[in-house]
């Protein structure tokens, strides 16, 4: 029986990427990093339950679960190792899927990962769910980017694309409640991401008004810690260059 979570399948190649999107998000939030990665990578990019075309699956805003349903798509694929990248609350997600999976995972790379410290902005969470209409969804959307960064044409379409789905808009009220509790997220404890045993980079602009860029600080040793200056919370969008190159580093180095 099929899980039901839509997995948007890209590429050909030996090496597989598996790419997780954050908050109201969806598989299309990698559409501008897409063309800087090799086209002999195939690349896997679920909509999360909750999101876009899996809508209506049961975990929605529960990173185990989300976790979960991912894994298990992968497996009707046959898809059996993978490189793993995930942003803001996909980063969350990535982690608890490497924690499950260790032995499938053969890199990790967070893009301001959720889940890194007890700090998150849900008031702007709130305003980005909330959003109604083009004026509402841009004012949400730049609150998210980072500084002098312009909220694309396409970014914006895709945001009110995703919002004036039936059921979208009150999906992500309840996904926002679920993820921040008064300006507060659940944090991983430093052990959990210390059993991380596969190489793992991490990505956050200083700019982050979601997730501050103190969380990436006294992280594991271990732990490849990239920060880019003046960038916000959506570096796929912001930067999708800097962030295939990131990616790309991670398939080539353990290739």
């Amino acid at each position: 029986m099929s899980s039901g979570l839509y997995l948007h399948d890209t590429g050909e190649g030996r090496e597989t990427l598996v790419l997780v999107h954050g908050f109201a998000g969806s598989h299309r939030i990698w559409d501008r990093v897409l063309p800087f990665l090799s086209a002999e990578l195939r690349v896997l990019a679920p909509d999360l339950p909750g999101h876009g075309r899996s809508l209506d699956l049961a975990g929605a805003g529960k990173a185990k679960a989300c976790a979960a349903a991912v894994i298990n798509a992968l497996d009707e694929r046959g898809v059996n190792h993978f490189h793993l990248a995930g942003h803001s609350f996909g980063g969350a997600v990535a982690v608890l899927m490497a924690l499950q999976v260790p032995e499938r995972v053969k890199t990790l790379t967070l893009l301001a990962p959720g889940g890194f410290g007890p700090e998150i902005d849900g008031d702007i969470l709130a305003q980005r769910a909330r959003a109604s209409d083009a004026k509402a969804m841009q004012a949400a959307l730049e609150a998210m980017m980072g500084q002098g960064k312009a909220v694309s044409q396409a970014m914006l379409d895709h945001a009110m694309q995703l919002a004036e789905r039936a059921g979208q808009r009150e999906k992500l009220i309840e996904i926002s409640d679920l993820i921040s509790h008064g300006g507060r997220q659940g944090a991983f404890p430093k052990a959990m991401l210390e059993a991380l045993g596969m190489p793992v980079r991490v990505a956050w602009g200083t700019a982050d008004a979601i997730l501050p860029v103190r969380q990436s600080d006294g992280l594991p040793s271990s732990f490849a810690v990239h920060r880019f200056e003046g960038l916000g919370h959506m570096l796929p969008e912001e930067a999708p260059q800097a962030m295939a190159d990131l990616l790309s580093e991670a398939v080539d180095t353990s290739s």
